[in-house]
């Protein structure tokens, strides 16, 4: 393996589009989730100028709740900042296109006399820890978090003004014997306020990123290597801009590109999905093998294998990378 590289993550805020979706989608299966642990929920989320779509297969009181759910959707894009003509929580029109579940995929995974809870779908799910960042998470996708973590913040307390929730973020970073060494390239592309130019929305977000960054990463990266909304003007952003869509951020959900994935989302679905569930779980076991047993190696990988309906689950594969 090759130690000294660059390599590239990025991330996207609670107001990108996809995001709006995920929320939502995860707002209706913790609905159901608080009112019966034992409650199936599979919901896709579209939202585009001032519509939401939901749909999907849920095992609960799917009609009786429809106008509860409808209200929480306006209360999940109120909290994100939505208030525009385009994509407003108290005037977006919101379909509500969820029904029960197919009895066929349920006799598989409900559990019975003769059988454990069986898995809600096939797949393969990855799990990774490294010690790049003490949260064992790859140092490009943490960085870029952060920085959006840190924009939203300042948007809603105030601290930020001119800011709108739509923003994206991108971090490369130089490795040296395969450890962090210098960022070379950020990206930084914010919805803002009418009128303000690209260079006062990089005045603007400038504080953020040298927040976001260990100072021995940041200082030598070039000002012609800093680029805040390259494209000019991002006035119009959010799902009036784009239309938005449960899953499709699933590199950004997990290690930015630093580790496979087995290709299924998260949002959206209850723990029989194994797409999801399993995949926190093999995040869990590669995190306990680096923090107590492994102690000198660099990163972990656990690879866990499911079939429909089984209630077994096979580890595939390890792996750990030493560089010392």
């Amino acid at each position: 393996m090759r130690k000294d590289y660059i390599f590239t993550s990025e991330s996207v805020s609670e107001g990108h589009p996809d995001k709006v979706s995920d929320r939502i989608s995860d707002m209706v299966v913790d609905h159901f989730i608080a009112k019966d642990p034992f409650a199936r929920v599979a919901c896709e989320t579209l939202t585009t100028t001032n519509k939401v779509v939901l749909a999907g297969e849920i095992r609960g009181p799917v009609q009786e709740d429809k106008d509860e759910i409808i209200s929480k959707v306006r209360d999940c894009i109120k909290d994100i900042g939505y208030e525009q003509d385009g994509f407003h929580w108290q005037n977006a029109d919101v379909q509500y296109l969820l029904h029960g579940q197919s009895a066929d995929i349920a006799m598989g995974v409900d559990s019975s006399a003769d059988k454990d809870e069986g898995a809600g779908d096939q797949g393969i799910m990855f799990g990774y820890a490294c010690t790049e960042t003490p949260e064992l998470m790859p140092a490009p996708i943490y960085y870029s978090h952060k920085i959006l973590e840190l924009m939203a913040k300042g948007r809603k307390d105030g601290s930020l003004k001119g800011l709108e929730p739509d923003s994206k973020s991108q971090v490369t970073l130089k490795y040296v014997n395969g450890q962090p060494s210098a960022v070379t390239s950020v990206v930084i592309s914010t919805q803002h306020a009418e009128g303000l130019s690209p260079e006062a929305v990089k005045e603007i977000v400038t504080p953020v990123l040298k927040e976001s960054i260990p100072s021995n990463l940041l200082d030598r990266l070039s000002d012609s290597e800093y680029y805040v909304n390259p494209t000019g003007n991002f006035v119009i952003g959010g799902p009036d801009g784009d239309t938005g869509l449960t899953g499709r951020k699933i590199i950004v959900d997990t290690y930015g590109g630093a580790a496979p994935h087995g290709g299924g989302a998260f949002s959206g679905k209850d723990p029989t999905k194994v797409d999801r569930s399993a995949a926190y779980a093999a995040r869990y076991l590669a995190k306990k093998y680096r923090s107590c047993r492994l102690k000198y190696s660099v990163y972990y990988s656990i690879i866990l294998r499911y079939w429909c309906g089984k209630a077994f689950v096979d580890l595939c594969k390890y792996t750990r990378n030493k560089h010392h």
